[in-house]
């Protein structure tokens, strides 16, 4: 730490380091023209949804709309705006919005707006039949929509006021037990079914903790009463299930505040029917302030911005993206240039009326890929050759070149070596460690496929010594979490939930749950001559036992169907499916986390949770950059190659008026703070002043350290991964005061800075001046060259020290302590 008299300069400097950066610069948009815009309006498509209708019973309807899309993508709903028709036989009849059933036929539903015309086909049958209530069919779906199985509610582990269901009625055989047979006649009266508690306390009849959930005139009252009535009767067996749900339309984008639009869920069933679930399913919003929604399905547009909503019903989750924008709002679209991934960003902007940046400087650029690839930061020889090369494709061959250094190996074996936890413990020797961590980086060096890389880790058998990869069944030995792990890690999915309960927020049962821990149920495991090593292989006996129904599960893919494992490891078989080109999950959401890592933010954030509810920003480049990693036989380095070729990469971080406060579509490259061990070795990179790590040689680099037990203070300061689980988030670049007090006062920066004699070198070796030192460190940690109004400030700072050396290194440790150091932008 520096003497006490160096400080009022050194608070010059540290003004100095903060000022250097990131200040906006404004730009205006070109208006539209209004001539322009009302060609826009002219030009326009309607739809009408859902795009087929079936009517299954007398009890059976199906809600209907209508939107129109404007040539600018505004959509409006016109459903009352439509006229309205029944073509062919008398099979059904209209009732507002709504279409009831009249007799067993096809026909059309018939839109006319404007001259033009859309058509619905429409199928009923038994129309004269109302089969009775189901338990398992319609009463839970009527206790779910009314919030009764909730979390906060009955619903909850204990359940609330004694009486206690399954969550969103996971189980509706118990449930069925506990609403018929606990308390008597007094949840229940078959005798008399209106003075049913449950009924009389739903409806604010009797005092309810939950309040009144729903109106004695309500179609969930009158299922439960007629339910009732009807004896209270169990399934005989166990009706058709939801296979799916389908939300209408897909997209709706909303010009001015109050704007609205009608969505339509359908389910489709296994015995092929269809149900209409406005008056059913959960509707939902993830953003209100954007886009409100109601219990009917109609939302309403608020401030600018953008929103997912949704609709849950029984394990199902569906949702559709609404943009909302200004009314009027002036805009002039910026011509699509680059390859695939600009024109689908682009086209994202567009919608939502945003201006990209402009594309960054070189400088910007060789900093920013450099860092990004390599983890490092350019050397003034590599600032030097880029600047003068003069090459059209330079960008492109920088990248090329990076991409064959085995830094970019480095840097994803550690982001790996992360996800998979590698770390020594009383489980897990520093040896064995140490060697799964060298396979893995040994895979990347190689440019293993992933899909290869994935299925070898999978399915691997032998020792944690001679077969390192097998440390994956060693770090995590119960067999429940290796599963969730595999779906955290391969396919983005968290599937903890589901551990007790139905998925609250996706699609996932405890069926799927315990159906996909059953492919690591006969893992085997026995100690080796070597204490330390542990043998894993296959021993073809063990089971899963659901909890719930006491079943042994057999192993089913997530999303898929029940394999045949019968004398096979399973954990290869999972394996194939996984890697397999048309999983799809693995593809996507190994893009997703290649995309994340170059520009700050996933398309689906955070990486690991990708779920119905939490939608892609941008769904087509989700789905189109896991297609391009299956068309490249998961060679990343060439997705990464599409990344930095894109200008959605190369824009300037700089943001503008319009564009300050878009987070999520890319149209200005995100400032990111170095992540612990990239800092750190940058930091050791420019001040010539190595670290030594547990197990590695002097100036090995941190993102080296196979051990996860393996840190430092600084790295741990500045959110190195304790990698205790598998969670993306647990590296965290999220600042704090400890960073900044070390940076500061800590030994990091200015132990180094004396140790490596970077300052001393450049005046009595090398015989610079103070202006070309000046120009070195400025090159060599920010890669660029000081401006001159900079120069002069920092030559006056030099000047007012006690000597050249010591004015310079002030700089020096300035430079390391400012913003445009720690951050990549």
């Amino acid at each position: 730490m520096r003497h006490n008299c160096y400080y009022s300069g050194r608070f010059l400097l540290v003004l100095i380091a903060a000022s250097i950066g990131f200040s906006p610069v404004a730009s205006a948009a070109t208006p539209e023209s209004t001539a322009a815009k009302a060609d826009a309006a002219s030009k326009a498509t309607f739809a009408v949804y859902p795009p087929e209708i079936s009517l299954d019973s007398a009890r059976d309807f199906q809600s209907f709309v209508a939107v129109l899309t404007r040539e600018d993508g505004v959509t409006l709903d016109i459903t009352d705006s439509v006229q309205w028709s029944l073509g062919g036989d008398a099979v059904a009849k209209l009732d507002g919005h709504q279409l009831l059933p009249l007799a067993d036929g096809k026909a059309e539903l018939v839109a006319n707006y404007l001259g033009e015309t859309q058509k619905i086909a429409i199928k009923v049958q038994n129309a004269g039949t109302k089969f009775p209530i189901s338990f398992e069919k319609d009463v839970i779906p009527a206790l779910t929509r009314t919030g009764c199985n909730t979390g906060a509610c009955h619903g909850a582990a204990r359940g609330k006021d004694g009486f206690q269901i399954s969550l969103f009625g996971y189980d509706p055989l118990g449930d069925y037990q506990r609403i018929t047979r606990e308390i008597g006649v007094r949840r229940i009266n078959l005798a008399v079914p209106e003075d049913s508690l449950l009924l009389k306390k739903s409806i604010g009849a009797v005092t309810h903790t939950g309040g009144k959930r729903f109106d004695a005139n309500s179609d969930y009252y009158a299922t439960i009463l007629e339910w009732l009535q009807n004896g209270a009767p169990a399934d005989s067996d166990r009706p058709p299930v939801a296979q799916s749900v389908s939300i209408y339309p897909a997209q709706a984008v909303l010009e001015g505040a109050g704007a609205t639009q009608r969505f339509v869920a359908v389910a489709k069933y296994s015995d092929g029917t269809t149900r209409d679930l406005s008056r059913l399913a959960g509707f939902t919003t993830n953003n209100p302030t954007s886009a409100e929604i109601d219990d009917a399905g109609v939302v309403t547009a608020g401030a600018r911005g953008e929103a997912f909503v949704m609709a849950r019903f029984d394990t199902h989750t569906v949702g559709s993206q609404v943009l909302v924008l200004p009314a009027d709002l002036k805009y002039t679209a910026p011509e699509v240039t680059g390859n695939y991934i600009d024109e689908l960003v682009g086209k994202k902007l567009r919608q939502v009326r945003i201006t990209p940046s402009p594309i960054c400087s070189d400088e910007e650029f060789l900093r920013r890929v450099t860092i990004d690839i390599t983890g490092l930061l350019p050397t003034e020889e590599e600032y030097q050759t880029f600047m003068a090369d003069v090459a059209p494709d330079k960008r492109e061959a920088l990248v090329n070149r990076l991409l064959e250094r085995k830094e970019f190996s480095e840097i994803w074996a550690m982001k790996f070596a992360q996800l998979l936890a590698i770390k020594s413990s009383n489980q897990v020797s520093y040896k064995s460690a140490f060697l799964y961590a060298s396979w893995l980086t040994d895979q990347f060096v190689r440019n293993v496929p992933l899909d290869q890389m994935v299925r070898e880790l999978l399915a691997s058998t032998g020792g944690t010594f001679t077969t390192p990869q097998t440390n994956f069944y060693e770090i995590e030995r119960d067999r429940l979490k290796t599963a969730e792990n595999v779906a955290q890690v391969f396919m983005g999915i968290r599937t903890q939930c589901a551990q007790c309960h139905n998925h609250p927020f996706d699609r996932w049962t405890m069926d799927d749950y315990y159906g996909f821990a059953a492919f690591f149920a006969q893992i085997g495991r026995k100690q080796a001559e070597d204490y330390r090593e542990y043998i894993v292989s296959n021993r073809g006996s063990g089971e899963t036992r659901h909890p719930v129904s006491g079943q042994n599960m057999k192993p089913k893919f997530l999303g898929g169907e029940e394999p045949d494992v019968k004398g096979k490891d399973r954990r290869a078989v999972l394996a194939d499916w996984l890697t397999a080109p048309d999983n799809p999950y693995f593809a996507k959401s190994i893009a997703n986390r290649v995309w994340a890592h170059f520009t700050g933010v996933g398309l689906v954030d955070e990486v690991d949770d990708i779920r119905a509810s939490n939608p892609p920003s941008n769904p087509e480049l989700f789905d189109r950059l896991g297609e391009k990693l299956v068309e490249y036989k998961f060679d990343f380095r060439q997705l990464v190659r599409d990344i930095c070729a894109s200008e959605a990469y190369q824009r300037s971080s700089t943001a503008t008026p319009d564009n300050v406060s878009d987070t999520r579509n890319y149209s200005h490259a995100t400032v990111r703070r170095l992540a612990a061990e990239s800092l750190l070795d940058c930091i050791s990179q420019v001040t010539t002043a190595p670290d030594k790590f547990r197990g590695l040689p002097l100036g090995a680099r941190a993102v080296q350290i196979a051990d996860g037990s393996t840190s430092n203070y600084f790295l741990t300061s500045f959110g190195r991964s304790p990698r205790t689980t598998v969670c993306d988030c647990e590296a965290t670049t999220d600042p704090s005061l400890s960073q900044a007090l070390h940076l500061l006062n800590g030994s990091s920066v200015h132990n180094k800075i004396v140790q490596g004699k970077v300052i001393d070198k450049m005046l009595k070796e090398e015989k610079k001046s103070v202006d070309e030192v000046l120009t070195t460190i400025y090159i060599r940690c920010l890669s660029r060259k000081p401006s001159d109004e900079e120069m002069k400030d920092l030559k006056q700072t030099v000047a007012e020290a006690e000597n050249e050396q010591q004015g310079l290194e002030d700089v020096f440790w300035a430079l390391l302590n400012g913003r445009e150091f720690v951050f990549n932008h």
